[in-house]
């Protein structure tokens, strides 16, 4: 106790104003990126006694404990060229202790950080090829415990192999070579700024508004994926304007999506206040496929500046990286990003109507048929986010995951279709928009709401009993999903006997097969079950996850010979019999299935007003 008070008291009391004279220098030498490898040197403001410093634990956007501490190897502390003993906490892993000694202004930090090869995840997952990276400056970095994120500042450089351009929101002081030296900038606008970097690189001016300018910046692993045809880049420019229009604001200097196109990273979107750090397989902007399936990640990061950085529930809005995150309200911070997202992405032109319309039933089938929403209701897969983020995917739709996403999407377009309906077309979210994520343009700030705030907005727009309608919707353990959205907005789910374009553009992107609404299973490209649907023939007759298919009918597995099959089940009396193997084992499993071919899509009601439509259409001039 003596020690936590003693580094917390000069935190609070003497610190702010050391760091505010003399900023945090951190020098990141990135050279050695394409073996994974980054060198980090730190000068760190100290007063000689105890004093702590940490990792960054707790990622904005991630919400959840994802520094990767593990990855952090080397570490070397000295005052005034001598070594200074450090020791990780027992209970906070992330957190070093030292005694700073007498006479010592400054701790000299240095270590190595090990970027990751391929695989999964978020931030900490594979971020560089030989090609190309993704400087993240959490990973790179300690900083003391007991000052504010805010108050601290940061003198961040940055050293990119010969050759390699970059592309950051952090403005920019002075350039030299190979070297850049950034504006110094508190810790929150720091770890808020990743940088991309790369051999192939491209950046693009789409546009600007009163002199805020937007620039996607390309980083790839070859030159052919940066040839992104320029209607593309039109409907990005178009996707600046509309958002200007549904939001009435833009709270940031100016904005940078930088994009990442690889096929050896991991794959994920993640949102910072004037930029985005968003990675997709190499071609997806110049493959038609890529462009459809991967529409929504830039609208959907690009709306978070707004709804998740601006505006941001209480319990995400820790202030520093080591408070534990409350993940309440992600059907607001998510959810409604992901309906605005998707919206904005046909407003845009990014989707056509149909392709809106396609990827909406994909969405409201697959929450439609879950097994585990009759027991699991959808507050708890935003309470328990930081758990289901890195749950497995066999036996998801029992389990169910951060659903908060899609089905917040179901959520938030039945409100809009209800504010449309009850006002006879007056208003609508867009209005909400307005008043919640409006306010004055400009540098970045955080205002953060409680639920009561979001139902305050509401009804500011519509009056209505909005507590009530929310909490049925996310406290009930319900066996269909919400579709009144779609239902009253002039549309209802219903199935057909070929997938839609969308949905084999999807499956070609995703390099998989879904045919949970037949048999019940997921399938990956090489035959190996995925996921298979509690109570639908598949898993009925046996079928698992893990397992691999081998044979359909006793002829050689591949998708086209399932499909066939699935088909060829409406008229025969004979079960679809399946090899499998599992594991060292081969099993014949025959599923009694007689419904044919079923694939998600959206029919038009003629009996009520095509809400869905004006919901889309785009508000700018064309």
């Amino acid at each position: 106790m003596r020690t936590f008070f003693t580094t917390l008291t000069w935190g609070l009391l003497a610190g702010v104003s050391v760091f505010a004279q003399n900023p945090i220098k951190l020098s990141v030498d990135a050279t050695d990126v394409s073996r994974h490898l980054v060198h980090v040197q730190m000068t760190i403001p100290a007063k000689p006694g105890p004093m702590t410093l940490l990792y960054p634990e707790w990622l904005p956007g991630e919400h959840t404990p994802t520094g990767p501490v593990t990855d952090v190897a080397g570490l070397r502390i000295t005052a005034a060229g001598k070594p200074v003993a450090w020791k990780r906490d027992s209970v906070n892993m992330f957190a070093f202790h030292v005694d700073v000694p007498a006479g010592a202004d400054a701790l000299d930090v240095a270590f190595e950080f090990i970027s990751p090869p391929e695989a999964g995840g978020f931030s900490s997952g594979s971020s560089a090829t030989t090609e190309l990276a993704v400087v993240s400056w959490n990973q790179l970095m300690l900083y003391p415990e007991g000052v504010s994120a805010d108050k601290l500042q940061i003198q961040a450089n940055l050293k990119v192999p010969n050759g390699w351009r970059y592309g950051s929101a952090l403005p920019i002081a002075r350039e030299s070579g190979q070297s850049v030296e950034f504006q110094p900038a508190s810790l929150t606008t720091v770890i808020d700024s990743p940088v991309t970097t790369g051999k192939h690189y491209r950046t693009i001016d789409i546009g600007g508004d009163n002199g805020i300018k937007h620039y996607l910046h390309l980083a790839a692993d070859s030159d052919a994926a940066l040839n992104v045809p320029d209607s593309l880049i039109e409907q990005y420019k178009n996707l600046v304007t509309e958002a200007g229009i549904l939001y009435n604001s833009r709270h940031y200097r100016s904005y940078h999506f930088l994009v990442t196109l690889s096929d050896h990273v991991a794959h994920f979107g993640l949102e910072h206040h004037e930029s985005s750090d968003d990675r997709i397989p190499e071609r997806a902007m110049v493959d038609e496929s890529g462009r459809k399936s991967s529409a929504t990640l830039l609208p959907h990061e690009f709306t978070h500046s707004w709804n998740g950085k601006y505006r941001r529930p209480s319990g995400l809005a820790t202030g520093d990286y080591s408070t534990p995150m409350k993940g309440d309200l992600l059907w607001v911070y998510e959810g409604l990003t992901n309906y605005l997202g998707f919206i904005l992405t046909p407003r845009s032109g990014l989707w056509s109507p149909e392709e809106f319309r396609s990827a909406l039933a994909t969405q409201a089938a697959r929450l439609d048929n879950q097994s585990g929403r009759a027991t699991r209701p959808l507050q708890d897969t935003a309470t328990g986010a930081q758990l289901f983020y890195s749950a497995r995917s066999d036996y998801s739709e029992l389990r169910r995951g951060t659903d908060f996403y899609d089905e917040g999407t179901l959520i938030w377009l039945e409100t809009d279709v209800m504010i449309r309906k009850l006002s006879n077309g007056a208003k609508s979210l867009d209005d909400f928009c307005k008043i919640f994520h409006g306010g004055t343009s400009g540098t970045p700030e955080l205002k953060p709401y409680e639920f009561e705030d979001v139902v305050a907005a509401l009804n500011s727009v519509q009056p209505y009993n909005w507590t009530a309608f929310l909490r049925a919707r996310l406290d009930t353990a319900s066996e269909h999903a919400p579709l009144g959205g779609i239902e009253e907005s002039g549309w209802k789910l219903a199935y057909g006997p070929k997938p839609t374009d969308f949905q084999t553009a999807n499956e070609s992107y995703r390099k998989g097969i879904n045919e949970m609404y037949s048999l019940g299973l997921t399938l990956s490209e090489d035959g190996t079950v995925i996921d298979v649907a509690v109570g639908k023939p598949a898993q009925k007759a046996g079928l698992s996850p893990a397992v691999k298919l081998i044979a359909v009918n006793r002829r050689a597995y591949s998708a086209t010979v399932l499909r066939e099959a699935i088909t060829a089940s409406a008229s025969s009396t004979e079960p679809v019999e399946l090899l499998i193997k599992d594991g060292d084992y081969y099993n014949t499993i025959r599923v009694d299935y007689r419904g044919g071919a079923r694939y998600p899509r959206l029919e038009r009601d003629p009996s009520k007003p095509d809400l869905l439509s004006q919901i889309i259409a785009p508000r700018g001039k064309k």
